[in-house]
């Protein structure tokens, strides 16, 4: 039971360096673009899987499962579409506690650059 904590992390870490990180900036803006200004709905929506955080975890998480095989409760493909689930929530879940402890430094790193301005004034 364990594994599915250990195989979120991967999954996190890769969705969110892809749909946020300044490593992928043209890559990701690309797909802003595109997710905005193609004709077709299918294009919009292929392109969009790029750019939000939570849809692409559901692909990284399908390549984890591709990779791992790993399966819950269930020894067949009940158990990849539990694990797969499970894993995305998983994912989410450190993803956002990753956000709020991004949100608290910069946060620090505001108030404390104040705080260095209001002593040299």
């Amino acid at each position: 039971m364990e594994m599915i904590f250990i195989l979120a992390i991967p999954v996190a870490c890769i969705a969110w360096t892809f749909t946020k990180e300044e490593v992928f900036r043209e890559v990701h803006d690309f797909c802003v673009d595109k997710s905005q200004s193609c004709s077709r709905l299918y294009k919009r929506k292929f392109f969009y899987l790029f750019t939000c955080e939570y849809c692409f975890s559901h692909y990284v998480t399908a390549l984890i499962l591709l990779m791992t095989q790993y399966q819950l409760v269930y020894p067949d493909w009940r158990g990849y579409i539990l694990s797969g689930f499970s894993i995305v929530w998983i994912a989410n879940v450190y993803m956002s506690i990753y956000n709020l402890i991004r949100i608290d430094l910069k946060k620090q790193k505001i108030i404390a650059k104040k705080e260095e301005q209001e002593i040299q004034s």
